[in-house]
C-alpha cells in the first residue's frame, strides 16, 4: 500500500476533566485532574471546569508530553464557529430510527421491499454501497448465543462482506467490471435471480497517491472497556504497520478542550505512534460534533492534491453533549464533505451501540462503515483490505434497472432498502451516492418473475394490459430476449459530471436455470442473501431455511484464503439452531417486519 498522512483525531470528551496551570517560561502546561477515590459521577460533575475554560482552551501534547502536560493551541471557539450556520439540506432522505431495542442499542428502522409489477413501475434505481458493519455485527450477536434485531440485518451488508471474483476492470478509465448472470432462485422454483456485480480497479502500488488520514477517536467514559478502547487502539496500531516514511500521522485529544498528541509524524516512525497510543484513557461525555469540527480542520490543514483525503470516525457513536442528533450530525457531514475529505466510521462495543448513527454519517461522508468486533476483523478492514478502505476510484455510483415488462412480470430488489433513489435522481448530479474503493466488489440480487411461468405474487389485474398485447408493442421482436437493461452512473476522482455505462441483460438458455450451471459467485450470494431475509423473519422464502443456505453455501465456497466463508458457514449453524430454540420458546417475543 502506497504511503498514507495519518492524523488521529481522539475524543476524550470530558466536561470538568481539564484544568490548565499558569504559563511557565514559553509553554502553557495543562493538568488533567483526576477526581479523589469514591467520588461519584455527579460530584465530578459538579467540580468542571468554568466554561470560559473548557471551550477556550486547545491542547498539543509533543512526542516528550504526557496527557497532563500539553501546549495550548488556539481558542476552541474558531474551530466550531460555523456550527451555527445553516446547513444544507441532504439530497437523500433515510428511514426513521427505532430507537434502542432490547439490547440497548440503537438501529434504523428498515421496511423490507415489496414485490413490485413491472408494468406498474419498471424502472428500480438505488445508491450502491461498501459497508460491511451489518455483517461483523450480526455476527457478534450470533456468536454471543442470540439471534440479532431484525434491523441490525441490511442484507446488502452482508452480501457486500465477501469478495467475489469477479473479472477485473483494466484501467482507470473505466473503473469498474460489470458482471450479470440469470438463474434459479433456490428458496422459489417459479421466480429467478438476476445478479449484479462490479469490481472496482486495482491500481499498481506505483500509481497510489499518499494519503491525509485523520483518526477520529472516541475516548470518552462510553468507551471505557477491552473491546472498545482497548481494541480501537489495537486495531490503529496495526494499521500503523503498514505505513512507510512518506505517510504522517497525527493524533488529537479532545477532553472537553481539544489538543494534538502527536503531531505530524513520518508513518513509519511506529514506536512514536504506538506511545501516543498507550497515553489515551477514556472519561466523560461524548461532545461528537466539535471533534469533527476539528478533524476536517486538521484534514484541511494537511490536505493533499490529489491524494486521499479522509476522516476515519472511531466510536460506538453515543455522542450525548452538543449536537448529537443523527440528521443534524447527518447534515455537519454532508456540508463538511464538499471540501474534498471524506468520512469513514468504524464501531465498536456492545449495549449503548449506535449502528443508526454509523451507517448513517459514512453514506453521506463519502465513504464506508465497518463494524470492528476482533482484532481479526480489523486486519480484514485495515490491512488486507486497506486499498479499498481508502483509495476511491469512483464516487457518486449509483445503478438503474429498467426490466422488459413483455419478458419480466415482477421483480424485487433484496436488500438496499435505504439506499434506494427516485428513478430522477439517476440523472442528477447533485444527488449523493455511494463510493467504490480499489478492489472493492458489489453485489445486488433481484428476485424476478418471469412472465407465464406462474411466479407472480400480484393478483391478475383485470384492467390491466393483457400478455398478448404486451408481446405486441415489442418493436422489435429481438427485445423479447431482453430481460432488462443495467444502467451505471459514476464519476471519476475529481470530476463533477458523470459518466453513464449501460448493459443489456438477456435470457439465457433454458439449461442455465439449473442451479448446478450457475457460478459460485451467483450460488454464494445467494445464499448470502437467504441468510439475511431468515434472520429478519421475511415469509416470502416459505419452508426455506438456515440448513438449506448452508448446503448452497458449502457447494460455492470459491477461492477463501482468509476463510471468512469458512466462518460464514459456521455462522449459519449458530443461526439454525438459535432459530430452532426461538420457536421452541413459547415466551419468546414475536418478530415482526421493520
Amino acid at each position: 500500500m502506497k504511503p498514507h498522512t495519518l492524523i488521529i483525531a481522539t475524543l476524550a470528551i470530558s466536561s470538568g476533566s481539564l484544568l490548565l496551570s499558569s504559563c511557565r517560561g514559553d509553554r502553557n502546561e495543562a493538568l488533567i485532574s483526576k477526581p479523589a477515590p469514591g467520588h461519584s459521577a455527579a460530584t465530578r460533575n459538579a467540580q468542571a471546569a468554568p466554561p470560559s475554560v473548557v471551550e477556550e482552551r486547545e491542547l498539543v501534547l509533543s512526542d516528550a508530553d504526557t496527557v497532563q502536560q500539553a501546549i495550548v493551541r488556539q481558542p476552541l471557539s474558531k474551530m466550531t464557529a460555523g456550527l451555527a450556520q445553516p446547513m444544507m439540506t441532504l439530497p437523500m432522505e433515510r428511514l426513521p430510527v427505532t430507537g434502542h431495542d432490547d439490547s440497548g442499542e440503537n438501529y434504523a428502522a428498515l421496511i423490507r421491499n415489496a414485490t413490485i409489477e413491472t408494468t406498474a413501475q419498471p424502472v428500480s434505481t438505488f445508491s450502491i454501497d461498501v459497508d460491511t458493519g451489518s455483517y461483523a455485527n450480526v455476527r457478534r450477536f450470533l456468536q454471543a448465543g442470540r439471534l440479532p434485531p431484525e434491523n441490525a440485518v441490511r442484507e446488502e451488508e452482508l452480501l457486500n462482506y465477501f469478495s467475489y471474483d469477479y473479472a477485473s476492470a483494466s484501467d482507470t478509465e473505466e473503473p469498474f467490471s460489470i458482471t450479470t448472470e440469470l438463474g434459479a432462485t433456490p428458496w422459489n422454483s417459479s421466480t429467478h435471480l438476476l445478479h449484479v456485480g462490479l469490481k472496482g480497479y486495482v491500481p499498481p502500488v506505483s500509481d497510489i497517491s499518499a494519503a491525509n488520514l485523520v483518526f477520529l477517536i472516541d475516548v470518552s467514559g462510553s468507551m471505557n472497556s477491552p473491546d472498545k478502547l482497548g481494541l480501537l487502539k489495537s486495531s490503529i496500531s496495526l494499521m500503523a504497520q503498514q505505513l512507510d516514511d512518506t505517510d504522517t500521522v497525527s493524533m488529537v485529544v479532545y477532553a472537553g478542550s481539544s489538543g494534538v498528541v502527536l503531531e505530524p509524524t513520518a508513518g513509519n516512525n511506529h514506536r512514536k505512534i504506538d506511545q501516543a497510543l498507550s497515553r489515551l484513557s477514556a472519561g466523560g461525555s461524548t461532545h461528537g460534533a466539535q471533534g469533527i469540527e476539528l478533524a476536517y480542520q486538521l484534514a484541511s490543514e494537511n490536505f493533499k492534491d490529489k491524494g486521499v483525503n479522509r476522516v476515519i470516525l472511531a466510536t460506538d457513536g453515543d455522542f450525548n453533549v452538543g449536537v448529537s442528533d443523527v440528521e443534524q450530525l447527518k447534515k455537519l457531514i454532508a456540508r463538511k464533505r464538499e471540501s474534498g475529505v471524506a468520512l469513514t466510521t468504524l464501531g465498536f462495543g456492545t449495549g449503548n451501540y449506535n449502528d443508526h448513527l454509523m451507517e448513517q454519517l459514512a453514506d453521506v461522508g463519502n465513504g464506508a462503515y465497518a463494524y470492528i468486533d476482533t482484532l481479526s476483523e480489523a486486519r480484514k478492514v485495515l490491512v488486507d483490505e486497506l486499498q479499498a478502505t481508502l483509495l476511491t476510484i469512483a464516487s457518486d455510483v449509483k445503478i438503474q434497472i429498467e426490466f422488459n415488462p413483455a419478458v419480466v412480470s415482477e421483480y424485487r430488489l433484496i436488500g438496499y432498502s435505504n439506499r434506494q433513489l427516485a428513478n430522477e435522481d439517476f440523472n442528477n448530479d447533485r444527488v449523493d451516492a455511494g463510493e467504490i474503493g480499489a478492489g472493492h466488489t458489489v453485489t445486488a440480487l433481484y428476485e424476478i418473475a418471469l412472465r407465464g411461468e406462474g411466479g407472480e405474487r400480484h393478483s391478475p389485474s383485470r384492467y390491466g394490459r393483457k400478455d398478448d398485447k404486451l408481446t405486441a408493442d415489442a418493436d422489435d421482436a429481438s427485445l423479447l430476449g431482453e430481460v432488462a437493461e443495467l444502467r451505471l452512473r459514476y464519476k471519476l476522482p475529481g470530476d463533477a459530471d458523470s459518466q453513464l455505462s449501460t448493459r443489456i441483460v438477456s435470457l439465457p438458455d433454458a439449461g442455465q436455470y439449473n442451479a448446478q450451471a450457475n457460478s459460485d459467485n451467483f450460488r454464494f450470494s445467494a445464499s448470502v442473501a437467504a441468510f439475511g431475509q431468515l434472520l429478519r423473519g421475511d415469509e416470502r422464502l416459505a419452508d426455506y431455511d438456515y440448513k438449506d443456505a448452508r448446503l448452497l453455501a458449502a457447494e460455492a465456497m470459491g477461492n477463501d484464503r482468509f476463510g471468512y466463508r469458512a466462518e460464514y458457514l459456521r455462522l449459519l449453524d449458530l443461526a439454525g439452531s438459535l432459530d430452532r430454540f426461538s420457536r421452541m420458546d413459547h415466551h419468546a417475543p414475536v418478530r415482526e417486519e421493520g
